[in-house]
């Protein structure tokens, strides 16, 4: 019965695909990976992985738009950030509570990874602070926390009220930054996950929290109810892995990716005993020199097809001229991430709205340099083709094309240019090309896993340069 049961999971399993996400940084990344290796083992399940999305609100708006199936994510989080509840929920408690949203949660992985503030042990000794609430006796004391963390509702607002710090204000960098910070004592006091591997190697001490205000962060899967109901078998398989996991065992995982600079596949492969051959590092730099290059190219060819005609019409209507400069402009200025995450509510995560902002991007250097192009043609020219009866199609061809060529060719060169690096924040919404091994290695503090994905985009940016260096030399 045992053996037939196993069957009808392994016919019902194969070759369904699921879409696993999760944010950026080390535990996120292995239990995501965790979680797609389980599913790739139990009978063949195809997995998509969307890794590095990152945070909570642009995870959570992955999930809701169908980009993800499913992602690791804490209880404390789903509690404050998600629910934005003001008081602790049971694993039930926020199953009810986020039914209405299409979203449920399994049980616990089995540890409880929760937020704390440490400090390097011999500073915390010679100041004699041990518990959090210590900390507004010594306003000099340097903090730096994570982006999300100042911005999360159970994050640094709601513990300096607590704790009554009010008046300090702390660095914001990147987690595992703030550990190198820390480490160069350019900041004495930083956040942390409980189960961080460099919590030991480092020798940093706990502050005890002693108006508990941290919550618990029970790790646990959560998922699409319609997802949940359409594969109930996958889900099943995904529940075996309940209870799993310890405090120490998370932990000796983190340390594999953090200090013996392993990658998250190998580190899971190796816990799971998958026997599964690794990914060679050329493969995954193709793969994403031809996602970065579709993330350049596209765009840039419908701001070509678009951006030459605006700026043949701006140049011959004035008024035109100040509206569509000023509005490609305002483009320019909104910050690149800020414009990918306005996007998100329009076009989900992934490459979609990635090619909608770099295409913005795009627009105003070939607009300016089309303008300018025409703007340089002497006008003696058209009247000496008005005379000779040429039509205003054939001015074009003929005579503004022709003239105006080189000045747009720089306008798409710097388009170019200016997305190739561009690109590589794409990455932070699941758009995937070298951004995401720079992501990957800003999450783990990894400057080799950074270089692999920095130098291919110094690469691609300078065969572009010398490409088009070429091009202009042959018109000439």
């Amino acid at each position: 019965m045992k053996i037939l049961f196993a069957f009808i999971i392994s016919f019902a399993c194969m070759a369904q695909e699921v879409k696993v996400g999760s944010k950026a940084f080390t535990e996120g990344y292995l239990l995501a990976e965790y979680l797609s290796q389980h599913l790739e083992m139990s009978h063949g399940t195809k997995v998509e992985r969307k890794f590095g999305l990152g945070s909570t609100g642009i995870v959570v708006e992955a999930i809701n738009n169908n980009e993800i199936d499913l992602y690791p994510e804490y209880t404390g989080t789903i509690t404050k950030d998600i629910l934005k509840s003001k008081k602790a929920l049971s694993i039930e408690e926020i199953n009810s509570e986020l039914a209405p949203m299409g979203l449920m949660i399994s049980q616990s992985l089995g540890f409880n990874n929760t937020y704390a503030l440490a400090m390097d042990r011999t500073l915390a000794e010679k100041m004699g602070i041990q518990k959090l609430s210590q900390l507004s006796q010594f306003r000099k004391l340097r903090f730096a926390f994570s982006h999300e963390f100042m911005g999360r509702s159970d994050g640094w607002e709601g513990l300096a009220k607590t704790y009554k710090l009010k008046g300090i204000r702390p660095e914001s960098m990147q987690h595992n930054l703030a550990y190198e910070a820390l480490k160069e004592k350019k900041v004495d006091v930083i956040e942390v996950y409980t189960t961080d591997a460099a919590i030991d190697r480092m020798d940093l001490t706990i502050l005890k929290d002693d108006r508990s205000y941290f919550p618990s962060y029970l790790a646990v899967i959560l998922a699409r109810v319609e997802w949940v109901k359409a594969h109930p078998q996958l889900w099943e398989l995904l529940k075996n892995l309940e209870n799993k996991l310890d405090e120490r065992k998370m932990t000796s995982l983190n340390s594999q990716v953090e200090i013996d600079k392993k990658t998250f596949a190998d580190v899971i492969s190796t816990f799971l005993g998958n026997n599964s051959t690794k990914t060679p590092v050329r493969n995954i730099l193709w793969q994403k020199t031809l996602e970065h290059l579709v993330l350049v190219l596209i765009p840039l060819f419908f701001a070509i097809i678009i951006g030459i005609p605006l700026g043949f019409w701006s140049f011959h209507s004035p008024k035109a001229s100040h509206f569509l400069v000023s509005l490609t402009g305002i483009f320019q200025t909104i910050p690149s991430l800020a414009l990918l995450c306005f996007l998100i509510p329009l076009f989900g995560v992934g490459w979609k709205p990635a090619l909608v902002a770099l295409f913005l991007y795009s627009l105003l250097p070939i607009v300016l340099n089309t303008i300018g192009g025409l703007r340089a043609i002497p006008q003696s020219l058209h009247e000496s083709a008005t005379v000779l009866g040429l039509n205003g199609r054939e001015k074009t061809l003929k005579i503004d094309l022709p003239l105006a060529y080189p000045s747009i060719m720089v306008g798409i060169q710097n388009a170019l240019i200016t997305g190739i690096g561009t690109a590589t924040l794409a990455a932070l919404i699941g758009a995937g090309g070298y951004g995401q091994l720079i992501v990957t290695g800003l999450a783990v503090n990894d400057i080799s896993k950074i270089i692999q994905g920095a130098w291919p985009a110094a690469a691609m940016a300078l065969v572009f340069q010398i490409f088009f260096s070429l091009i202009h030399k042959i018109k000439k």
